[in-house]
């Protein structure tokens, strides 16, 4: 777990040292940050999305994820924290904190989303392997200044997201042992990569009504279940 608490800990101190120089960027400057982010977020969306090797592990992934996002609501969950945060945080200020829900959200995705973070947290959970975490750290240290700079205090507040979305992925590798396969780390990693892209579209202002990603979230996990069941439907036919 120690890997998990140094990347919470570079999640916070790229957030605080973002957020002392966001009030001195000029708002047309911000807006192109956020852009840039978003460019870059559906870079990584896309190397880790090509990587599955089958297509229809992501799709029907994706759908039953979804199916169960929505029933759960996880994505108003995450926002709704986010908004509990902003008031009682800001109370009542606005300024450059006037887009904290949607950096809370963004940040928890970003930093929870994507190739490095399972693979990360499976090799540290099976094999005490943390360089991928402590690369993703540095890299995370570096994202947390520009979301924070451009996206406000609610940035912040996404390393007790790490905390415990992290945390909880490599518990569960822990536990899951030897179980887990080469091609289930691959086929989350791609589902990740799907997600990503969708909050880089949010983040563009793409779409009227935005994605709500998080609701996207469990279909991380099902690659665990889809895999070993394909195989074993193929090896019936």
């Amino acid at each position: 777990m120690i890997a998990v608490f140094v990347n919470t800990a570079t999640v916070l101190i790229g957030s605080i040292i973002g957020l002392i120089f966001s009030g001195k960027i000029k708002e047309e400057r911000t807006n192109a940050l956020v852009t840039g982010l978003a460019l870059i977020t559906i870079l990584i969306g896309v190397q880790s999305a090509i990587q599955t090797a089958n297509v229809l592990c992501v799709i029907i992934c994706m759908v039953v994820g979804i199916i169960v996002g929505e029933a759960c609501r996880i994505d108003d969950g995450i926002e709704g924290a986010g908004d509990w945060l902003k008031r009682k945080v800001l109370r009542g200020k606005s300024s450059t904190n006037g887009r904290f829900s949607e950096g809370f959200v963004s940040a928890c995705i970003l930093f929870c989303v994507g190739s490095m973070t399972i693979m990360g947290s499976i090799e540290a959970g099976i094999n005490h392997d943390y360089s991928i975490i402590f690369a993703k750290s540095a890299l995370d240290l570096i994202s947390s200044m520009a979301f924070a700079a451009a996206m406000g205090v609610g940035v912040v507040f996404s390393a007790a997201f790490v905390l415990v979305f992290q945390g909880a992925l490599t518990l569960l590798a822990t536990q899951l042992g030897g179980f887990l396969t080469a091609e289930m780390v691959t086929e989350m990693s791609a589902v990740g990569g799907v997600i990503l892209i969708g909050m880089a579209i949010n983040m563009l202002g793409l779409r009227k009504e935005r994605i709500k990603v998080a609701n996207m979230l469990p279909a991380i996990f099902l690659p665990v279940a889809f895999v070993p069941l394909y195989d074993w439907i193929v090896g019936l036919l």
